[in-house]
């Protein structure tokens, strides 16, 4: 027989492994959600490095200077070379010099090109033609473009902020209603076997890759429309902004479905005691109630369809038109991102201004989230009566 202290004894130990197991799992918890943070930073910090010189100004992508002659190749120091020829360092040691030659060749050409042009000398990646209108040659008027393959590079970005502002909305207009209903139905008036399965079904929208959506759109999706309506461009914001709708609607329904469902039922009791419907204890009670969760459903849904990529890429019709209507083609930033930052030359104004849409993309994202996180708090903070 064990005895009283022995059983003690062991009770002790268990208790102290225990412990141990769960300080080693707080550690471990600790240290993913850290090595997550840095990572986050790190992207950005890598991102925000190579947009910089554009973000100060730095870049010019004008054809103001004078071609270098190709026979003054030789007597030129390596680092002015590579800067001239916008190369990086490890492609400036892996070229030989006829490579050099050539590519000198090639600036020569490109300069003699515009020379009769007189916007060869606009800095297109300055500040001001990134965001304001410019009546370029052969324009009648002052113009949003976005061209970065041209014989005059303009990078304006007001078109793809359009883009992507229009898609986004949408996207919202089209998911959060579908989103919001279907939670509110399924947490208060379904039936339980009704909600076991109109739930899962729901949220396994999510697993559907984003590739799948942009196919069903470019190839059901936009001809259904374009019969329906009668438009002439078959792909457009409005058929891109449905089906990235269709991603957006498991992120929405997730999180507001449990915000519904976190409202205590005695409020929906005391609203069907003083003969209210189940419909009507549903909108006027649950929904107010749950407020600052359904919020937080929306800001995120808004995070979701402004960084999507392959469904407006497929869906969009990729033309960078200033226009306000939704049945004309579009493009938005990840798009423009995705289509053209694999076949950019490194270090060139193009590339630098890539990664500064990529750092606005950022930005936008981050301030969205941290919104709504303080409006969903402050939101709380007034329905729990505190200050």
């Amino acid at each position: 027989m064990i005895s009283k202290p022995s059983i003690g004894w062991i009770g002790i130990r268990r208790g102290h492994r225990a412990k141990l197991v769960e300080w080693l799992v707080e550690r471990m918890v600790f240290a993913v959600s850290l090595v997550a943070i840095l990572m986050v930073m790190l992207i950005f910090v890598f991102i925000g490095r190579e947009a910089l010189p554009v973000i100060l100004g730095q870049v010019n992508s004008g054809f103001a200077q004078q071609p270098i002659p190709v026979e003054q190749m030789d007597r030129m120091p390596p680092k002015e070379l590579q800067k001239y020829l916008e190369l990086s360092p490890k492609q400036y040691a892996e070229m030989d010099r006829e490579t050099l030659q050539v590519l000198m060749e090639l600036k020569i050409e490109s300069a003699q090109a515009v020379s009769g042009n007189p916007d060869a000398g606009v800095n297109s990646a300055g500040w001001r033609n990134l965001l304001g209108p410019r009546q370029w040659n052969g324009y009648t008027k002052p113009e949003y473009i976005w061209q970065p393959v041209s014989e005059i590079p303009k990078y304006n970005l007001v078109p793809l902020i359009i883009g992507s502002l229009k898609v986004t909305v949408v996207a919202l207009l089209f998911a959060v209603p579908l989103a919001l209903g279907a939670a509110l139905y399924v947490s208060q008036l379904a039936r339980p076997r009704v909600r076991e399965v109109i739930k899962p079904v729901i949220e396994l929208l999510a697993g559907i890759p984003s590739v799948v959506l942009g196919f069903f759109a470019l190839i059901v999706m936009a001809s259904a429309l374009q019969r329906v309506f009668g438009y002439e461009s078959r792909l457009n914001a409005l058929v891109a902004g449905m089906a990235l709708g269709i991603s957006v609607i498991p992120v929405v329904f997730s999180i507001a479905e449990d915000a519904f469902t976190s409202v205590p039922r005695s409020y929906v009791q005391a609203a069907l005691a003083l003969g209210a419907s189940q419909w009507k204890a549903a909108w006027q009670v649950v929904l107010p109630g749950a407020l600052p969760g359904v919020f937080a459903a929306v800001a995120l849904g808004f995070g979701r369809a402004i960084g999507e990529t392959m469904i407006v890429l497929m869906a969009s019709g990729n033309a960078s038109i200033v226009s306000p209507s939704l049945l004309d083609s579009t493009r938005t930033i990840t798009a423009t991102i995705a289509a053209e930052l694999g076949e950019v030359v490194f270090g060139s104004a193009h590339y630098r201004i890539l990664f500064l849409i990529g750092v606005l993309l950022f930005v936008v994202t981050f301030l969205t989230n941290l919104t709504a996180d303080l409006v969903m708090h402050r939101l709380k903070h007034k329905m729990e009566g505190k200050h």
